[in-house]
């Protein structure tokens, strides 16, 4: 996420690793430093973004806490509260965001402070840091798990998808790049239909028919049928 995250953005960048090397490999591509500690970041950074697993939630707050100026987490599993607990006296947002967000065209879900807890012009920087990579949606943390069943895994599902039908295109004699370009097209129009309110389909027997395969059977099986 982190990578998706600065592509997104497409600014230098300020980042660590634990020695996986991506830090230098994103600084390659993007411009910036790559640092030799998380406590580097802190000190130079405005705002520290979380990109690590959720299990070193509170070895990295042992590195920047009280060093930080502001924190943004994307972690996974990790309410605000447990964020203010190892990040005591820090600004701190919690926001998850999808993989589109490397296009900017992703869906970052923000968890808005209580009223007082946060600095407004602060907040609202944040936010439209977050807002360049696609839509923000204000929600409720306690929805926040729900949210991200549908938006975070979403991309991965509908990458199946696009898969299975171009395979299934394939299959009776479409190039690749062609019965990708249908399928991809397709599903982006469909996406602007539908974020206009509009039928995704006209009822003829092939979208009516065809659906109830698509609940009922896996995605490739439902491709094979359709196509038949």
């Amino acid at each position: 996420m982190a990578r998706a995250l600065a592509r997104g953005w497409g600014d230098p960048v300020l980042c660590s690793d634990t020695g996986s090397g991506r830090a230098a490999a994103l600084v390659e591509e993007l411009g910036g430093e790559a640092l030799d500690s998380n406590l580097a970041v802190a000190e130079r950074a405005d705002l520290v973004v979380l990109c690590h697993k959720p299990a070193g939630l509170k070895p990295v707050a042992g590195e920047i806490a009280g060093v930080a100026k502001a924190v943004a987490s994307v972690l996974g599993a990790t309410p605000t509260g447990a964020l203010q607990v190892v990040y005591p006296g820090t600004p701190v947002f919690r926001l998850m965001p999808n993989t589109a967000v490397e296009v900017r065209r992703g869906v970052v879900c923000y968890t808005p402070a209580r009223v007082g807890e946060l600095d407004p012009a602060l907040e609202a920087e944040v936010v439209a840091l977050f807002g360049r990579l696609g839509t923000v949606v204000p929600l409720d943390e306690q929805y926040l798990e729900a949210a991200t069943a549908v938006m975070g895994v979403g991309p991965a599902y509908q990458a199946l998808l696009v898969e299975a039908q171009v395979d299934a295109a394939v299959r009776h004699g479409l190039g690749h790049e062609l019965a990708a370009r249908l399928v991809i097209e397709t599903m982006s129009g469909t996406a602007a239909r539908r974020a206009a309110r509009r039928p995704a389909a006209s009822p003829r027997w092939s979208a009516r028919e065809s659906a109830p395969l698509f609940r009922t059977r896996s995605m490739r099986s439902s491709a094979r049928i359709v196509s038949a």
